[in-house]
């Protein structure tokens, strides 16, 4: 369906600290949002021949959630090894599970599978790490494209030797990553794009880590990696890097860091590795699911947003234990409450700025924002539909809300807390209907 209408609630994040609620109608063409209004603007408007779904008072149209940090070959491990330190379940568990994607059929049946996951929760982009393969990471942006996911996939980068045997010789490694770079364009697919990604300082030296930033500035390509998720992690990146001053020191040096580069964790940074993410543009994908379960620490949101960095939020399966940004959302409240609690670090994250981070911040963090994470006009129709009473939902109705816009925001802050995955009843990607478990009412 090429152009049509949704009319009722609509809830739309435009900044950390502004959550627009009103009762109103977008209409998209072509999967691009070519109106918005309210629902008085709508009653009074000729829309003859186009397509119209008037959704139910318990429902309300939300921006897509954007997981800003996964890794698509770790799934088949979710729940497992959690009670090991990083650097140990990367060695236990990651790395031999991982090294299996040269498979290409197991890559084809995992990230089916993943992609399918994502989609149901409601997480209509995402920021993938895939594995050291080639043509194994190719199968998992085919299942981006198969499924109308919007997708950054990388094609993990990694030359330092491991005790599990993954990683690659430098100039095989820079040549898999600008064939898979070509590959990726190659489909012309305006959903999928390549993402330059060396694992981290562990796993790269200085040579490919200036190689990938050669090819990422070549391509103009977005580049993803990790940095100060873990103490002892810092402690080895800082003796393999010895003539660095810090985590982030190390990426400087190397090109790596820019405004579209995208770093995962942070929660160690120091007020000066802050400043320079803030003065170049570096944002950070907050992961408080498996900062918490790995027990890595407690990322300081609420200084990096004081900085004026970037924030979005990351499930980091498998180190995080659930696949839903819905969940990382409360995680991050979490985190945040806990070192309010503990530290003074300014107030905790609340809920509407949670809900930023999960959509608006998440685009802008991914380079997105001119595209999704808002509804305006011009940007791609990226959305959720909710439904606040779907039967054998988590959620009961008391009949008790306020009316008016209060209703709205009520309706919004019980999902936020107190939702899942079942009360998203509909997604959309670029205006296409991606998951659908209950028909609105059409006029």
């Amino acid at each position: 369906m090429s152009k049509f209408i949704i009319v009722g609630d609509i809830v739309s994040p435009t900044s950390l600290n502004e959550l627009q609620c009103y009762s109103g109608y977008i209409q998209v063409e072509n999967g691009k949002i070519t109106e918005v209004g309210t629902r008085e603007a709508f009653d009074i408007k000729q829309n003859v021949g186009l397509h119209i779904d008037v959704i139910k008072p318990e429902q309300f149209v939300m921006p897509g959630f954007v997981d800003c940090h996964t890794h698509a070959p770790q799934f088949p491990n979710l729940g497992l090894g959690l009670d090991r330190p990083l650097l140990e379940w990367l060695d236990k568990y990651t790395f031999p599970l991982e090294n299996k994607y040269s498979d290409e059929q197991f890559a084809a049946n995992v990230y089916e599978k993943v992609v399918k996951r994502l989609l149901n929760n409601g997480t209509t982009t995402a920021c993938y790490f895939g594995s050291l393969h080639l043509n194994g990471t190719l199968e998992l942006v085919k299942s981006a494209i198969q499924h109308n996911q919007r997708a950054l996939v990388g094609k993990v980068s990694m030359n330092i030797q491991n005790n599990a045997g993954y990683y690659n010789n430098t100039a095989d490694e820079l040549r898999d990553v600008e064939l898979f770079i070509n590959s990726v364009n190659g489909y012309q697919n305006a959903l999928v794009e390549p993402i330059i990604t060396p694992r981290f300082a562990v796993s790269c030296d200085g040579e490919l880590m200036k190689g990938l930033s050669k090819l990422a500035n070549k391509y103009q390509c977005a580049i993803q990696s990790h940095i100060s998720e873990n103490k002892k992690e810092i402690e080895y990146v800082l003796q393999i890097h010895s003539s660095c001053s810090d985590y982030t020191d190390i990426y400087n040096r190397c090109g790596i860091l820019n405004n579209r580069c995208i770093m995962a964790h942070a929660v160690y940074l120091s007020d000066a590795e802050m400043s320079t993410f803030a003065r170049l543009g570096v944002s950070v994908a907050h992961c408080p699911a498996s900062n918490t379960r790995l027990r890595s620490g407690m990322c300081p949101v609420r200084t990096l947003l004081d900085y004026n960095v970037c924030v979005g939020l990351g499930t980091d399966v498998s180190g995080g234990d659930s696949a839903s940004i819905l969940d990382a959302m409360r995680r991050a409240m979490d985190v945040s409450e806990h070192l309010s609690m503990t530290q003074e670090v300014g107030p905790a994250i609340g809920w509407k700025e949670a809900l930023y981070l999960a959509t608006a911040g998440g685009a802008k963090a991914l380079g997105l924002q001119d595209r999704i994470g808002t509804f305006e006009v011009g940007k791609s129709f990226d959305a959720l539909l909710i439904d606040m009473a779907v039967p054998h939902g988590p959620i009961d109705n008391y009949s008790t809300s306020s009316a008016g816009t209060d209703a709205i925001v009520d309706k919004v802050q019980k999902f936020v807390y107190c939702g899942d995955d079942r009360n998203i009843v509909q997604a959309y990607v670029n205006g296409k209907q991606v998951k659908n478990i209950q028909q609105s009412s059409t006029k």
